[in-house]
């Protein structure tokens, strides 16, 4: 084992570097980005439309493929901050609200129901003078079935 290691110390060394990069980007980035979510994001069955929705299309594809690539980095660093200090359920969360891919949003609200990841991100958005998030069940009946149109 202490072969390995000898044998791969430089890339050892730009692990811990990353780690520590990723750490402190978290810890700026994600109350920010949690405070910006609305409040009601998770009250509808389907999510907001996008704001780039009406750009030109080349502008758009340049967009969703920068924020897909942001979503990807984010998620991979997330499930290394399962292993190394950080926020990792926190950055994944942000990283698959970004992302782009059929049945998403179910899988986001499955995620923010969970007691600790809320119970975190209201505390996020209480430090941020910002209202909690509101979660309906999925089984609520009182969800709107139709398009959330603002």
């Amino acid at each position: 084992m202490l072969e390995w290691i000898n044998a791969h110390q430089t890339m050892l060394g730009w692990l811990g570097v990353f780690s520590v990069i990723i750490f402190v980007g978290t810890l700026i980035l994600t109350p920010i980005i949690v405070t910006r979510i609305p409040a009601d994001y998770f009250d509808h069955r389907v999510r907001y439309p996008t704001p780039w929705k009406e750009q030109h299309q080349a502008i758009r594809l340049t967009l969703l493929l920068g924020k897909n690539l942001l979503a990807l980095t984010l998620i991979a660093g997330g499930i290394a901050m399962l292993f190394l200090p950080g926020q990792g359920l926190l950055t994944i969360l942000i990283g698959v609200m970004l992302l782009d891919f059929p049945g998403k949003y179910p899988l986001e609200r499955r995620i923010v129901q969970q007691p600790k990841v809320i119970q975190t991100i209201n505390w996020l958005r209480a430090k941020g003078n910002r209202p909690p998030l509101h979660i309906q069940p999925a089984n609520s009946s009182t969800l709107d079935r139709q398009a959330y149109k603002p």
